[in-house]
């Protein structure tokens, strides 16, 4: 077994029994040990009382961070004629068609969002072996099938995220980096979370909010009591 690093032993016990607290505590336990040579991500994992499997059980959505991610976000659009100028102009970084989906046929996939106007959705439909597991395919249930492009992408980048329940009744996302304001970042997790909370689906039964978890890209994670999380 490899000897454990001097940032790793000490990010361990700066956490060593602490748990279930504030997010404003949690916030600032991982800005003090995100000491990594690049500007870690903040992370939030959240274990919900569902199983996807049954489709009453499906939590997915979006939200608009209020402080942003942190990261260049970029946006790929399906659509022809105005819509795709109107794509363009909006400042989608890959705007196409059939040329489009020929280059991600072929593997090539250069983009973080992918939105698609609905008469591209024929096209579209043929990758769904391809950006399905990436959770990259189109859904106008979460605004990425629209004639709004511009309102997309813009969205897109101005620190929308997406979430979708995993098989284990987690979700997950990256909040914020560690250089933001300790502020910013409990703004950015309460906003989230409140979204996560309010897509509740009907066939949810028992404790909906069960487990709460912040982390950064390379440090331990720390729990954070879901009252605290769930009241501003």
């Amino acid at each position: 077994m490899g000897k454990i690093g001097k940032r790793v032993t000490a990010a361990r016990a700066a956490f060593a029994g602490k748990e279930d607290i504030t997010i404003e505590e949690a916030v600032e336990l991982i800005k003090a040990n995100a000491s990594a040579k690049f500007d870690e991500s903040v992370d939030i994992s959240m274990n919900l009382g569902v199983d996807p499997r049954h489709a009453d059980q499906m939590v997915r959505g979006t939200v608009t961070l209020p402080n942003g991610t942190g990261k260049s976000v970029r946006v790929a659009v399906f659509a022809r004629g105005p819509k795709a100028d109107e794509a363009k102009a909006a400042g989608a970084d890959i705007v196409g068609a059939e040329d489009l989906m020929e280059i991600v046929q072929g593997g090539k996939i250069e983009f973080d969002r992918c939105i698609a106007t609905p008469d591209m959705m024929p096209i579209v439909g043929r990758l769904g072996k391809v950006l399905g597991p990436r959770n990259l395919m189109p859904n106008p249930k979460i605004g990425t099938v629209t004639m709004d492009v511009k309102e997309a992408v813009e969205a897109a980048k101005g620190g929308q995220v997406q979430f979708k329940v995993e098989k284990a009744g987690i979700v997950h996302c990256a909040v914020g980096k560690a250089s933001f304001d300790a502020e910013k970042l409990a703004e950015n997790i309460r906003a989230f979370v409140d979204a996560v909370s309010k897509s509740k689906p009907a066939g949810a039964k028992g404790t909906y909010l069960k487990r709460i978890t912040l982390s950064s890209t390379m440090g331990p994670g720390v729990s954070v009591s879901v009252e605290s999380a769930t009241n501003a």
